[in-house]
């Protein structure tokens, strides 16, 4: 009974963030510019919110075992509040930088951060190995859920402003309302039982042969999918569709509401279909045709068929994500799969981190589309070098 509610409350705090996360996606660009921030300055702020994520999952990679998950769970979502405030506050850029940097404020629009790391270490431990990646799946796609919601909150603005709010304090208080939505976070972590928390947390991890091995390989390529996709995050498609059709910030949270939705129930169809094919397989071959789709976006000749022609490959791009998760969680031993998920979350953060500053360049000196032409064919390369090494190394279900 205990497991049970564990993984209902990590699937509660997991929706709540998500909530936030997905409107803090589809706003932070659009907020920055709003008060007064260049293109240049708008990737520099993402950046400092990634590289202050990357940071956390360090320190939770690390040492998050040790000090106890549920304390850092704690902090995390303590940081996140201040961050928030700070940013509701201040309109420098250095302030900015400083409070997304503390509060890991995420641009990306999906919730990748170290609070994730501790979660997937914790969820298989409340599962058998056949029924992990649809734990998994669920747990994305309550992620997604909330996502989706979230970007239909970045509306808010636009409603303040019919009932006579000015243009600058309707998005303060929508900023505001982003660190709020992380008290609930907080008191659900407050419920974790013992049971959470690592069998043994030795002072130094020392890694099994085979699994230092597939930590190596695999966090090089999520770390070029995780380069792809900095160029393709949510606050930089959210204003590339804005200054390409000139949508605002409630279409786009309509946008954003149905690609969320999109992306919830792939991760369904992803753990029925790697049931079938395999975890390796589904993760490459729903993700090669989602690039392929996103190049389209930028030839698309209106706004309804660029946001259609999106909607499809966000049906498609995050069926990798459940399979991905759970897979690496499958081929570490059960005492490694903090560090292990550490790890690879933290490639991935990195990698976010570094784009969104070069993809602010390029939109403002080249052209909005190159960013999304650059992701895409970096994700396609990575799906074949990730088919090439790992399609022989089976988790146990599959053996």
């Amino acid at each position: 009974m205990i497991i049970i509610n564990d993984r209902s409350l990590l699937y509660f705090s997991t929706f709540s963030r998500a909530l936030a996360t997905g409107m803090m996606g589809v706003l932070l660009g659009i907020y920055l510019a709003r008060v007064g921030l260049d293109l240049a300055g708008i990737g520099l702020v993402i950046s400092a919110g990634l590289l202050g994520s990357a940071a956390a999952t360090l320190i939770v990679t690390l040492f998050g075992d040790r000090w106890g998950r549920r304390r850092v769970l704690l902090l995390l979502t303590l940081l996140s509040i201040v961050g928030g405030v700070m940013a509701t506050w201040f309109s420098e850029l250095l302030l900015l930088s400083v409070a997304a940097f503390l509060g890991m404020l995420n641009g990306m629009g999906r919730d990748r951060g170290a609070s994730m790391v501790l979660e997937q270490a914790i969820l298989p431990i409340t599962v058998t190995d056949r029924e992990r990646t649809q734990v998994f799946a669920w747990y994305n796609l309550l992620q997604d859920v909330g996502h989706a919601l979230g970007g239909l909150l970045a509306g808010i603005p636009t409603l303040l402003r019919l009932l006579g709010v000015e243009e600058e304090i309707s998005f303060r208080f929508t900023m505001l309302l982003y660190a709020s939505l992380y008290l609930p976070v907080f008191l659900a972590y407050l419920r974790l039982s013992a049971i959470t928390e690592a069998k043994s947390a030795p002072k130094r991890l020392i890694l099994s042969p085979s699994s230092r091995v597939i930590l190596t390989k695999i966090s090089a390529l999520f770390a070029v999918d995780s380069l792809a996709g900095g160029f393709v995050g949510t606050a930089l498609m959210a204003f590339y569709f804005y200054s390409r059709f000139g949508v605002n910030e409630a279409v786009l949270g309509i946008l954003f509401l149905g690609a969320r939705l999109a992306n919830a129930l792939s991760h369904l169809g992803a753990a029925w279909l790697a049931k079938r094919i395999g975890l390796v397989n589904t993760m490459v071959f729903t993700h090669i045709p989602s690039s392929l789709l996103l190049m389209t976006v930028t030839i698309a000749p209106n706004f309804g068929i660029a946001a259609l022609l999106f909607i499809l490959r966000e049906g498609l791009v995050e069926m990798d994500v459940p399979t991905r998760q759970s897979y690496v969680m499958a081929v570490v031993r059960p005492e490694e799969r903090t560090f292990a998920s550490g790890v690879t979350h933290l490639v991935r953060m990195s990698g976010w981190a570094i784009a969104p500053s070069i993809a602010g360049w390029l939109m403002q000196t080249v052209t909005p589309a190159l960013p999304l032409v650059i992701g895409a064919t970096l994700k396609i390369g990575y799906d074949i070098l990730l088919y090439s090494a790992f399609k022989a190394i089976k988790p146990p279900e599959e053996k």
